[in-house]
């Protein structure tokens, strides 16, 4: 194997190494995330009863992947219980003989699996436009990520969906020289992806007639502009028909009667919007979950950005909350890659397949309801760091120079935040540290610091009164936690030690607000639980 071969390969395996290392340390300390146990339950309840009747606002592909982990957990769920969603994850995890250590970390394996093997493909597409060199580049962005690693690690659906859309988007760029071979990957991988989540929706007209232009331009020696014409037509036509048979097979997979009662209180939106839905060529359970999902986007929610709590939503709060949790070198070469694939001829056919679907999909999360975190926006660590990649092609030498140090910059970053990668926030915005006082829920705290909380209450605080308020889905005493409500009490008997979820802090009103007021921070835990002695 010649030399540059050896050290380009030995540069990806140290790249994925490290990620790799990041991940699994990071499952193995966090306690279950807010979503994480109704994913993983619901997995279950996939694997053992082929029942399609929980979480049905998302498809079931991503489950189906956490549930090949939990073959392995030998895990107990009472066929005939009868809660809902959330308590049912509850009931698998903590009710059933479980060990939710176990069953969390076989779950998140498979994601950490696929979030490894989208790094390849980050390579992969960046190496076809601009070199190894481009290549590693990419790959280094994506491998460095924070949110890319606190969300690979989790059992979750984001980052599935995120990378089956760029599977689809690189391998019909591929289609452009081998139509026939590419152009079925570009269906299925977009199948999978819409049987993942539903909000990759809006980029399947942009996805089917990128599939055209690719049989297009690989049939630029056929004089025939009809036929031309009519084999671009029928490749994105049958990117189409292979991504619809896809999510019929996902749902096949998990019940081949595809038994499923429409909610009885299911809202249907009417006009446009419902005959939209009702003509999608999916399952009724994929339809059903949308209108679902329609119901969520018209609830307002509680938002907390830059120090100010508010209910509803915010079109700005995405934008913002990118700027505070993407490293600023990061960001710098996201910009700076964009612009040069716009600049340089040779790669304007290829930002076609990168910067649109950027574009939509944060377009779209930022009209969303739902101001909770930059999960929403995953795709962008992966669209993004591949149009980066291309910055090798540029020739002069202090643009090298100056692509290298931010690079350096991002991957010190990314190692100083070990482990606690989810409230990661850049250096602008006063570090990991501060990132509670500008953003909440999963941007900082998703309940996944029990098992540090723990710890430091046996090391630090042994014999002392604790007083909890948890925002979360894990059960602090079954992680050895014991503490009182402090809304149980009269205020003045709440003394000891005040624990807050920092998420709760954000949103803190009434009796909650005026416990903290009066009560002074002593510690924090995992950037996400400020403790206060009061």
């Amino acid at each position: 194997m010649p030399r540059r071969r050896l050290l380009h390969l030995l540069a990806v395996v140290a790249l994925l190494g490290q990620m790799a290392f990041a991940m699994v340390t990071t499952a193995v300390q966090q306690s279950p995330t807010i979503d994480e146990p109704v994913y993983v339950a619901t997995a279950e309840v996939y694997r053992q009863q082929h029942s399609l009747r929980y979480n049905p606002e998302h498809p079931p592909l991503g489950k189906l992947f956490l549930a090949a982990g939990l073959a392995f957990a030998d895990a107990k769920l009472d066929p005939a219980y009868q809660g809902d969603q959330t308590r049912l994850g509850r009931h698998l995890l903590y009710e059933s003989g479980n060990n939710p250590f176990r069953v969390m970390l076989l779950a998140r394996l498979p994601i950490i699996l696929l979030t490894l093997l989208f790094g390849l493909v980050v390579l992969a597409f960046a190496r076809d436009l601009a070199g190894g060199l481009g290549g590693l580049l990419a790959l280094a962005l994506y491998a460095f990520s924070p949110d890319v690693i606190a969300h690979g690690s989790l059992a979750t659906l984001d980052v599935p969906a995120a990378g089956l859309l760029l599977v689809a988007f690189w391998t019909a760029w591929r289609a452009r020289r081998r139509p026939l071979v590419y152009l079925p990957f570009a269906g299925a991988a977009l199948g999978a992806a819409l049987a993942t989540r539903m909000n990759v929706l809006p980029v399947v007209p942009l996805l089917v007639l990128l599939a055209g232009v690719s049989m297009w331009k690989a049939q630029a020696d056929r004089p025939e502009r009809r036929r031309r014409l009519l084999l671009a037509g029928g490749a994105a036509l049958g990117v189409g028909v292979i991504a619809v048979a896809v999510v019929w097979l996902c749902y096949l997979a998990v019940d081949p009667r595809l038994r499923w009662t429409t909610p009885a209180n299911l809202a249907h939106p009417g006009g446009l919007t419902g005959l939209a839905v009702e003509l999608l060529p999916f399952p009724q359970a994929y339809r059903d979950g949308m209108l679902l999902q329609f119901t969520f986007e018209n609830r307002q929610f509680n938002g907390f950005l830059l120090g100010e709590a508010y209910r509803g939503s915010r079109w700005y709060y995405t934008p913002v909350a990118l700027l505070i949790k993407t490293p600023l070198g990061m960001l710098a070469l996201w910009a700076a890659g964009a612009i040069t694939m716009l600049v340089l001829p040779r790669l304007r056919a290829a930002a076609l397949y990168l910067l649109p679907v950027s574009a939509v999909l944060l377009l779209v999360t930022m009209t969303g309801a739902r101001n909770f975190g930059t999960r929403y926006v995953i795709f962008l660590p992966m669209f993004l760091a591949v149009a980066a990649g291309t910055l090798a092609l540029l020739r002069p030498r202090w643009a090298h120079l100056t692509t290298g140090v931010l690079v350096a910059t991002v991957a010190a970053g990314s190692l100083m935040t070990f482990p606690t990668y989810l409230p990661y926030s850049n250096i602008a915005f006063g570090g990991t540290s501060n990132t509670h006082n500008n953003l909440h829920d999963a941007n900082v705290d998703w309940g996944q610091d029990l098992p540090r909380l723990s710890a430091r209450l046996k090391t630090a605080y042994p014999d002392e009164k604790v007083w909890l308020v948890y925002k979360g889905a894990g059960v602090p005493s079954y992680y050895g936690i014991v503490a009182g409500d402090p809304f149980d009490v009269p205020e003045q008997q709440v003394r000891g030690l005040l624990v807050v979820s920092d998420s709760r802090v954000a949103l803190a009103t009434g009796r909650l607000k005026r416990l903290i007021e009066s009560s002074t921070p002593v510690d924090e835990v995992g950037h996400s639980i400020t403790i206060y002695r009061r």
